[in-house]
């Protein structure tokens, strides 16, 4: 096009605005506004300058009997693929070595506005999950998926891990195994599907990593269903865990449950939890124990390797290292959280 029509400065996709834009401050300088021209084009972050999180949609389809977010924050919306993804160029340009991609539904990016193609970089993109980790996966830093529900589309994303485009990582908060409590709670899941989908993705990518969240002591919970629940974790065999004794949140559906857990019994549910968790994490850091892994440095001495999220996982604990750098560790013992080394 532009060969053929010497004049024309740039071409684009449709609705591309933000395209069109940049091209047109690349010939003709912006005007100087005192309110945004002090913000850095990452933007403002909380977050140590070597990582970040990229927000890519608000709000939440499900109704979780035990959730208030979408009261709160309403349905699911999903920022466009180009906003994200030319905030996630910004970011990396700055630094940033992780991106933790985080959102109420990570899953269900982009069904609010049917997959709808978006554009960056002249180029097209569907507003998808799976279009979003293969962009992302081009930036040539660690990317990080949170909170994905085990829909069939996660299986799209499991051969991007396998292959090194994204980290061997997913945050899915299964919250129960029993089939009648995860229908109290309103879940979209089911535990047998959900263990021949663990073992699937596993059969695709050995590396991969699972984290989750569970809640102990529902409303109705039997000590047989939980007992289920613990039979779960023997199976799944995930690599790291968090359990929460079930709480009354004001406004939640589930307060006017039936058969409300006692107080004392919830707390040692939990407890029971996280000692069988336990061994199961132990053994697998264990596992680690001889091999040199990739560590990404949090402070002098302390890092994370493609299985540790930074403030919710366990780290890597050395002598030297410089923070926001990548070293390579030779890992010589562990214990139930944390793995201990020295630099290769």
């Amino acid at each position: 096009m532009q060969a053929a029509h010497p004049s024309v400065l740039a071409v684009t996709g449709p609705h591309d605005t933000d395209g069109v834009m940049q091209a047109v401050h690349q010939h003709l300088k912006k005007p100087h506004d005192p309110f945004t021209d002090l913000v850095p084009p990452q933007g403002v972050k909380l977050t140590p300058k070597h990582y970040a999180y990229l927000k890519i949609s608000e709000g939440c389809n499900h109704r979780c009997s035990f959730c208030i977010i979408p009261s709160m924050r309403g349905d699911l919306v999903s920022r466009p693929i180009g906003e994200v993804m030319n905030e996630a160029h910004n970011l990396v340009g700055a630094g940033v070595k992780e991106l933790l991609v985080i959102s109420q539904d990570t899953s269900a990016y982009g069904v609010d506005v049917k997959y709808r193609t978006g554009f960056w970089q002249g180029r097209p993109l569907k507003t998808r999950m799976k279009a979003l980790c293969e962009a992302l996966g081009t930036l040539g830093v660690w990317v990080r998926l949170h909170y994905v529900y085990p829909y069939p589309s996660v299986d799209e994303v499991i051969p991007l891990m396998a292959g090194g485009g994204i980290l061997p990582y997913l945050d899915i908060p299964f919250q129960h195994a029993s089939p009648r409590i995860l229908r109290l709670m309103k879940r979209p899941a089911a535990a047998e599907k959900v263990l021949a989908r663990i073992r699937a993705w596993r059969a695709m990518c050995p590396e991969l990593t699972i984290r989750s969240t569970f809640i102990a002591g529902f409303p109705g919970e039997t000590e047989a269903e939980f007992e289920e629940l613990l039979a779960f974790l023997d199976e799944a065999q995930l690599d790291r865990v968090g359990c929460f004794a079930y709480s009354p949140v004001e406004g939640a559906k589930a307060n006017a449950l039936p058969d409300p857990v006692p107080e004392a019994v919830r707390e040692d549910r939990r407890r029971r939890f996280m000692e069988r968790q336990a061994k199961i994490s132990a053994a697998k850091l264990k596992a680690k124990v001889g091999k040199t892994l990739q560590v990404l440095m949090d402070a002098p001495g302390v890092g994370r390797t493609m299985a540790d999220a930074p403030e919710i996982d366990g780290t890597v604990r050395f002598r030297g290292g410089k923070v926001g750098e990548f070293c390579m560790v030779t890992i010589a013992r562990s214990d139930e959280h944390d793995l201990y080394g020295r630099l290769a």
